[in-house]
Order: C-alpha cells, then structure tokens, then sequence
C-alpha cells in the first residue's frame, strides 16, 4: 500500500460540479485535473502522427590536410627493384625501369626481400633524387585471394601521384605480418611546403611542427596520419605499412591543430 495522502487532499468533489461553486483548494485540484487530461490528449494526438527524424547537421570545420605538391612541373621517374633470394641470399639488380603511366609493378614473396626504389629527377638541379622505397618480406593477406603460404606471391604494384607528394599502393588492404617498410622523401616539393611561392621561415615552422605521414583506405574516406618517423634533416618519412592502401605528405591545418 503506497503512502496515505494528507486528510485535507482526500476529499474532492466531483468534477461534474460546476468550477465557480469550488472552495480555494478544491478549485486548485480541479485546474489540476483540467491540466492533466489536456496533457494527456496531447500525448495522444502526438504518438498519433509520424515520427519526424531531424537530418543530423552538416560537418563543419576544415577540408583536411594541406598536402604537399611537387614543385614545377611534373618531374621524370625511374625505378629499379631489387630481389634477395631466401635461399640463396644473393641480391639480384633487375635494370632500371622508366615509369609506364607513373606506375610500376613487382612479384613480392612471402619470406623473400622484394623492394622497389623510384627516383625522381629534379628540374632545378638535373640531377636524380630518392622518392620512395618499399621493401616487404611477408605478404600476409590479399583480400579476394586469402592468406598466402610461405613462397606464395602477390603482385605489388605503386602508382605515383603526380600532383600532391603521394603514391598509391595496391592491392589495396593487403595485410602484412611483418610490415613492410616504406621510405618517402619530400624534397621533390622544393622548399615550398605551404604553397605560396616563397620559401620562408614560415616553411621551416610547418616542417618543425605541422608535417606529417597521411593515409586513407578509399577515395571516400577521410585522411588520417600516422605515427611515422620524421627526419627534416633527411626530409622523409619513414614508417613501417601494416597493409596497403593511399598514402602522401601533407601539412595538418591550423584549424585542426587548435581542435585537436
């Protein structure tokens, strides 16, 4: 039995009376009444109609990362892959390859050092620079084919971003036991890594603080940075891939600098 309400609360006449002939509190406990069918009836008529879902709003903020572009023109690419045998541990120099459509493919083998180097060659010095080297020793997973066995081979294949310092490396989501290592140099861009066509301390501050190792699985999804090792001296980044996907140089926004 709940608790017994006050005796001055349990007489109330009838509502069938009319409101004018109600004493003070009985006029109050009448309004009350009055109130709670009206809330009622709400309710009721508002269950009654569809449910409205307010669209969540659109993301505000910045774009992304700034990313780094090369600097000039479009510059000329080489590569060379380099295989060490596992049983006979010698190291095997195929001939250097010219880029085919800024892409260029090789065999990597579970439990074999496969590496491919490329090089760019600078349109202010004429000389060749170091892009990227990628070395892998154990493809692990290729997804549509599953896990590979010790010798099994996988065909790698690196496309170079001829517009921001990036390349894309397929089949995209191949996973790695061992990760492979990756190496990429930004000194294609020249100095200039905010794009303003000067090369200032405002440059160096960026590299010091802002630069960064960015991947994204697919076009549509958003850039993340990774935990990469930064040597400014060098001016490259070097990380080791758990699995392939997208990846570029990029500076991280002020913006995102101050959310974060």
């Amino acid at each position: 039995m709940g608790p017994k309400l006050p005796l001055t609360l349990t007489a109330v006449k009838s509502s069938t009376q009319s409101p004018e002939t109600l004493e003070p509190l009985e006029m109050l406990m009448f309004v009350r009444r009055q109130l709670m069918v009206f809330a009622l009836a709400l309710s009721i008529a508002h269950c009654d109609q569809p449910t409205a879902v307010k669209a969540p709003a659109a993301p505000q903020g910045p774009q992304g990362p700034q990313f780094l572009r090369w600097s000039g023109t479009t510059p000329d690419f080489t590569s060379q892959t380099h295989i060490r045998a596992r049983r006979s541990g010698a190291m095997a120099l195929t001939p250097p390859l010219s880029l085919d459509q800024y892409t260029v493919s090789f065999w990597a083998v579970r439990g074999e050092s496969r590496s491919v180097r490329i090089n760019y060659s600078s349109s202010i010095d004429n000389e060749s620079h170091p892009f990227i080297v990628l070395t892998t020793t154990d493809p692990l997973f290729v997804p549509g084919v599953g896990e590979l066995a010790m010798g099994d081979s996988v065909l790698i294949t690196v496309t170079v971003d001829t517009s921001k310092i990036g390349v894309s490396l397929e089949p995209s989501g191949l996973q790695f036991g061992e990760p492979a290592e990756f190496k990429l140099w930004y000194g294609g861009a020249g100095g200039d890594l905010n794009g303003d066509g000067v090369v200032d301390a405002a440059d160096a501050e960026i590299e010091a603080t802002l630069l960064g190792l960015w991947y994204r699985e697919d076009s549509a999804d958003p850039w993340s940075q990774v935990e990469a090792s930064h040597s400014a001296e060098d001016k490259s980044f070097r990380y080791g891939l758990p699995h392939f996907c997208e990846y570029a140089v990029a500076e991280m926004r002020m913006e995102w600098a101050v959310n974060w």
